[in-house]
């Protein structure tokens, strides 16, 4: 990929202050550790279905596996951008069909600690990606390994200590970037606004999972909030997998004389 024209210092000083910001108040401001809510795994819908509980929830899940898979095809056969840190992605979205199988099969902390690292190694891919592609191709590799390490740590020091704060944060800084990123930063692709649209059905599947019981109820069971976090959720990831289907290059490039 062509180098990005060099982004404004004072851009990239807001971008960095969004992301540590939140980080430093948690740790900080926020003064308390944040603990696991002991209701989180008394989902609404635990109906068994083919002799396989929670059926709902884990079913669910089988688009991330389905638009994980189509996605790391792609960036396997699309070598352009941050494609490793894309692939990375993708990969990670297909590996939350298995974590939140086996975490349904059987709810508790033990078990959540596998449906929350792949959903990590996704979080951290794309912020790597995005950040890459709109600053610099040459921060792809120091900042996707850093970026996987942070986000990994975050699950194991929540297990460790019981403590949801860096977890907390490194699900919510990619949410916080992709807007300003889109907004501050000249993008190097079309179709950017793909990103914006996966940020609201995300925002919408994490309202789905607060309502849970409430959306259960209201659609006579048909549906729980939970499994239309699930729905929504990769139907987020799937904007994702469209803009780089059929996004294209803003960089001229040379042609040879």
């Amino acid at each position: 990929m062509d180098q990005p024209r060099r982004a404004r210092p004072s851009r990239i000083a807001a971008l960095v202050l969004l992301v540590l910001g939140p980080l430093v108040w948690l740790l900080v401001g926020h003064g308390t550790p944040i603990a696991q809510d002991r209701g989180y795994h008394l989902f609404a819908d635990t109906r068994s279905c083919l002799g396989v509980a929670n059926f709902a929830n884990i079913a669910s899940n089988v688009l991330f596996l389905l638009v994980g898979i189509a996605g790391a095809i792609g960036c396997r056969r699309r070598n352009s951008g941050a494609w490793r840190s894309w692939l990375v992605f993708f990969s990670g979205v297909a590996l939350v069909f298995f974590g939140s199988a086996y975490y349904h099969d059987n709810p508790n902390d033990d078990t959540l600690v596998w449906d929350r690292l792949p959903m990590t190694v996704a979080f951290m891919a794309l912020f790597a990606a995005l950040v890459s592609e709109h600053l610099d191709a040459r921060l792809e590799a120091p900042l996707l390994a850093a970026a996987l390490a942070t986000g990994m740590f975050s699950v194991f020091w929540w297990q460790y200590s019981g403590d949801l704060r860096i977890y907390i944060w490194v699900q919510g800084a990619p949410l916080l970037v992709i807007p300003y990123l889109v907004a501050a930063f000249t993008g190097h692709y079309t179709l950017r606004h793909y990103l914006l649209f996966g940020v609201a059905l995300y925002a919408l599947a994490k309202v789905a999972e607060l309502f849970d019981h409430e959306i259960y109820a209201a659609t006579a069971g048909m549906i729980s909030g939970h499994s239309l976090k699930h729905l929504l959720a990769a139907a987020a990831v799937f904007c994702v997998l469209l803009m780089l289907q059929r996004r294209q290059s803003l960089t001229p490039v040379a042609s040879s004389q």
